[in-house]
């Protein structure tokens, strides 16, 4: 008898996650069923779309049959409390709902009435006012999804409302409100991927099989289609909140993309780059101003006003190693954040070019994730690959370590701000429970140096 040789680590992480405002959602998501007919037509569709895109042979359908696969998991309970963990996320395990739709059979949620004895489950349908919603990019073995959980703070209760199966593995996801066609805001969110193709997802519609429209294509020399857009993978994502028809990408392809929502086609774009665009993000106050930070080391600031120098016209900083962070400090947007892929973090100001206000070697390894506070001007928090939070109290000229912690998640990968409240992060890591809510005024260290009012609390 042969014996089995080792088997392989299963994949299992989170690579990307974003947070929702509060009451820009729908109480009730409109739900798309699907029939049996339906569901042909869509496998005909897709089939086409592939064939367009050059990645479908006629031939393969001599060998093998149409399948839809629906991964099941299990359903989030509840458990007893770990201690320290605030919102109670280590007992809820991840679901992976079957995703079946079809954007012309909406269902009235007004006519979808709950199972007499899952009254519990039909209020966890409703998404309040005070609810803000999590999308969580969720990679496990081959598949991949976004799943969209329920937070409220207040009641301290989070779970998953619902998901969509992505076409290959998360990087980055934006929410941005801007619905094109529509005179309306919207609820929408970007999403780049391992492909190059972005795909913009309506929250307000659950179990959705495909994408509202896609940014990019890779085009098809058999259907004589052209590409355009990104040729690579798609690393981070801006939404202009100023001109909310704009959304920038960078990518592995050494390109920065405005993209026209409106028109989904792409604006400008920008070749200024000798390595991979690894985060941009649009200045809060000023449409025109994107920073960006690319695997040559280097951050830039464009201004985007006049497409024809934009490659050109730029100032830049120069940083040791590559560039994995930029962001713009809300309290003083004069002045942003650099985060590197040997762990250390940069301060810099817009006004003085190739100059760093100051250098820290904040972490082991790459950064993932940095954040500002809103409410008190003088807090940073970072996080790395390391599996570390931190958290920094800074000024212009001058930056100490205040406190750090290890959720014991393995490696974080990424993390996110609520919204409406500056102290409460959301981490991504790669073990369980692989997403977790905290507040950083529950460290008691934190509240001391920051003197945080008790109100606050």
């Amino acid at each position: 008898m042969e014996e089995e040789g080792p088997q392989e680590a299963s994949i299992d992480f989170v690579p990307a996650l974003c947070f929702v405002p509060r009451g820009v959602a729908k109480e009730r998501p409109e739900k798309i069923v699907l029939t049996q007919s339906e569901l042909a037509r869509i496998i005909d569709e897709t089939r086409s779309h592939l064939q367009d895109e050059g990645e479908y042979d006629d031939d393969d359908d001599e060998d093998n049959e149409d399948e839809m696969e629906i991964d099941n998991e299990p359903v989030p309970s509840g458990g007893n409390r770990n201690e320290g963990d605030e919102f109670d996320f280590a007992n809820y395990d991840n679901e992976q709902a079957s995703n079946t739709a079809d954007i012309s059979a909406v269902v009235d949620p007004t006519e979808q009435l709950p199972d007499e004895d899952n009254d519990s489950e039909a209020e966890d349908e409703i998404i309040k006012p005070t609810d803000n919603l999590i999308l969580v990019g969720h990679v496990q073995d081959d598949a991949a999804s976004m799943e969209v959980w329920v937070f409220n703070e207040d009641e301290e209760s989070l779970y998953t409302h619902h998901d969509f199966i992505l076409p290959s593995f998360p990087l980055c996801i934006e929410w941005l409100n801007h619905d094109p066609g529509s005179d309306k805001t919207g609820n929408m969110c970007a999403i780049g991927c391992m492909d190059p193709v972005i795909t913009i997802w309506d929250l307000d519609i659950q179990d959705s099989m495909e994408p509202t429209f896609k940014l990019g294509s890779k085009g098809s020399r058999k259907n004589h289609k052209e590409a355009f857009g990104h040729t690579d993978a798609v690393l981070d994502l801006s939404w202009n909140c100023h001109f909310e028809h704009i959304l920038a990408s960078g990518s592995v392809d050494q390109t920065l993309i405005l993209w026209d929502l409106d028109e989904g086609q792409p604006h400008t774009t920008i070749t200024a780059f000798e390595e991979k665009v690894q985060s941009v993000e649009f200045h809060p106050d000023e449409a025109q101003s994107i920073l960006t930070g690319s695997a040559d080391g280097v951050v830039r600031l464009f201004d985007c006003r006049n497409a024809d120098t934009v490659d050109s016209d730029y100032v830049k900083w120069k940083i040791p190693g590559e560039v994995e962070k930029v962001l713009w400090n809300p309290s003083d947007t004069n002045h942003f954040v650099i985060g590197a892929n040997d762990g250390s973090l940069h301060y810099a100001d817009r006004r003085q070019p190739n100059k760093l206000l100051w250098s820290v070697k904040g972490h082991e390894e790459e950064i993932s994730g940095v954040c500002f506070n809103k409410a008190v001007a003088n807090l940073l928090t970072s996080t790395s690959t390391d599996g570390m939070l931190k958290v920094w109290d800074f000024n212009v000229g001058a930056i100490k370590e205040v406190y750090s912690h290890d959720f014991q998640m393995g490696r974080l990968q990424c993390m996110k701000q609520c919204p409406e409240d500056p102290f409460t992060l959301a981490f991504g890591g790669e073990k369980p429970p692989r997403c977790r809510i905290y507040n950083i005024k529950n460290f008691e260290v934190v509240r001391k140096v920051f003197k945080i009012p008790e109100v606050l609390q």
